[in-house]
């Protein structure tokens, strides 16, 4: 995966009615390594890291680069939202197309926050890359994360066996050519 390429970098503060979307900083380390730590929320991500080799690993100021927003609710992180280009995707229908990706906190599942943070983040997406379509890659077994890319308007593509398990490809097509496609003819 790399970064969006030509997009401005940080942007200002990306706000929903109770989240922003923000640049990572140093107070989110120790979030970051509870991240990727955490059993819970790498059920469906190959299992987690060991919390000894983060601490050792992460920078000061993790995941700091152009499509990585941290999700904060009321001054603290909650989740991580990944924006990036797939551009060595197993699958040719994702391959160079953007990428959403997502970790939230066990404490913060089932309030809505991740719907609303992708959301938020796609919305800055189609201002700042307009016309491009995003790609989201499950297990086809996290039945939330299925239910959250269809909220977010990602239909399937394909399934497929990877990492030792069925994996869902889902593409959401820019807002531009949803609105050319509904558009009346004359």
């Amino acid at each position: 995966m790399e970064d969006l390429g030509v997009v401005d970098w940080p942007p200002a503060p990306v706000k929903s009615e109770r989240l922003v979307l923000r640049e990572s900083e140093a107070r989110d380390r120790a979030t970051f390594v509870d991240l990727l730590a955490s059993p819970e929320v790498h059920t469906y991500l190959g299992g987690p890291r060991p919390r000894d080799e983060l601490e050792r690993e992460m920078p000061e100021v993790p995941e700091l680069w152009p499509g990585s927003f941290v999700v904060d609710l009321d001054g603290t992180m909650i989740g991580h939202i990944l924006l990036r280009r797939a551009t060595g995707h197993r699958r040719p229908a994702a391959a160079g197309k953007a990428d959403l990706g997502y970790l939230f906190l066990p404490r913060a599942w089932g309030y809505g926050y991740a719907a609303e943070a992708c959301a938020v983040a796609l919305g800055w997406f189609d201002g700042v890359l307009p016309g491009e379509p995003v790609v989201l890659t499950t297990q086809s077994a996290n039945i939330a994360s299925m239910r959250l890319a269809a909220k977010l308007g990602f239909t399937e593509v394909e399934r497929f066996e990877a990492w030792g398990a069925e994996q869902w490809l889902g593409m959401r097509p820019s807002p531009v050519t949803v609105k050319s496609a509904a558009a009346p003819t004359a």
